[in-house]
């Protein structure tokens, strides 16, 4: 059920690695059926643009929107739905409710016990999420959902104990204009800390809109594989020196530290050059591209017709057929 706020209070809106065993030396240079983001979904009436028309545009109220938010008006909010997980190139993992709104925490807020310190105009421009009928999607411990009530004594949702917020400025699903402002709100991650690429694993599994799942590493750069290396009868590097500058190995990682990888062929190795250890997948060397500038980039993609991106099986993404 929708349920109405007014602006001094709104109503609370809302793999186990298996230890790999196997020889090297598949060729694998089939690619992987592309697969676009699944977002799209539009923000519920009442939560992309709460506005005052009488509040001064250049003023601005100190919870990330201009002018003073507050209106005596109601506006509907919608419920928190079953919550969801996005991937961010940014952020990582993302939480968001069910028609694909990022979820914020506020640092003012606390989470033990839970209590929400925003409220009047900050909660217009942060409208809280409601508890009532929030239930955890895929991936998500149901555990970590909780309620809090607030000063009007309605019930706001809570992950791990911290009060969930919307934007007022996020309309489509998969907006994060919310994060960092005012250096206090930050989106939400899964388990109820703030979403950071810091929390990925070593190497994980990214959905790129053109190239369909690849293989990211800790920081959500883009991993490839070279044309020219070998796996088998062992695993040979052929970029060294002046290359190894453009396209950084990327370094051992432990096999309990990668999620949503095939654990076939997944080890390192060590390098004939200087004696750095290695990581491959497929028993394929991995490495990153100096041209990659922030998380998300896939500007190594093709280059030469011998650097491409890396399926979770090791496999060469978007490279021709053999």
């Amino acid at each position: 059920m929708m349920t109405s706020w007014r602006s001094a209070s709104l109503v609370a809106t809302a793999a186990g690695v298996m230890v790999f065993a196997t020889a090297c030396g598949q060729d694998n240079t089939t690619t992987p059926s592309s697969a676009a983001q699944n977002v799209g979904a539009t923000a519920p009436a009442g939560i992309g643009s709460i506005t005052n028309p009488s509040a001064s545009t250049g003023a601005a109220n100190g919870y990330g929107a201009d002018g003073s938010q507050a209106s005596s008006s109601p506006a509907a909010v919608a419920p928190a739905g079953k919550l969801t997980i996005a991937s961010n190139p940014d952020l990582g993992k993302v939480l968001t409710d069910g028609s694909g709104l990022t979820l914020y925490r506020f640092d003012a807020d606390t989470a033990n016990p839970p209590k929400s310190n925003c409220d009047g105009d900050c909660a217009t421009t942060w409208p809280p999420v409601p508890a009532g009928d929030a239930t955890a999607g895929a991936g998500i411990d149901k555990s970590l959902l909780g309620e809090v009530t607030r000063s009007d004594g309605t019930k706001q949702l809570t992950v791990a104990g911290w009060p969930m917020y919307r934007y007022a400025k996020d309309v489509n699903a998969g907006d994060v204009n919310g994060q960092g402002v005012g250096g206090k709100w930050f989106a939400t991650a899964p388990d109820g800390k703030k979403a950071t690429l810091a929390a990925l694993p070593g190497l994980s599994v990214r959905k790129d809109a053109k190239l369909g799942d690849i293989i990211v590493d800790k920081n959500g750069m883009t991993v490839y594989r070279f044309i020219k290396d070998k796996a088998w009868p062992k695993v040979v590097s052929n970029c060294t020196g002046d290359c190894l500058v453009k396209w950084p190995a990327v370094a051992e990682v432990a096999s309990s530290d990668t999620k949503g990888i095939v654990k076939k062929g997944l080890m390192g190795f060590t390098r004939p050059d200087d004696g750095a250890k290695q990581q491959t997948v497929n028993c394929w060397p991995i490495y990153t591209f100096s041209g990659d500038t922030k998380a998300g980039d896939t500007n190594g993609q093709g280059v030469g017709g011998t650097w491409y991106a890396v399926s979770p099986e090791g496999k060469l993404v978007g490279a021709p057929s053999n």
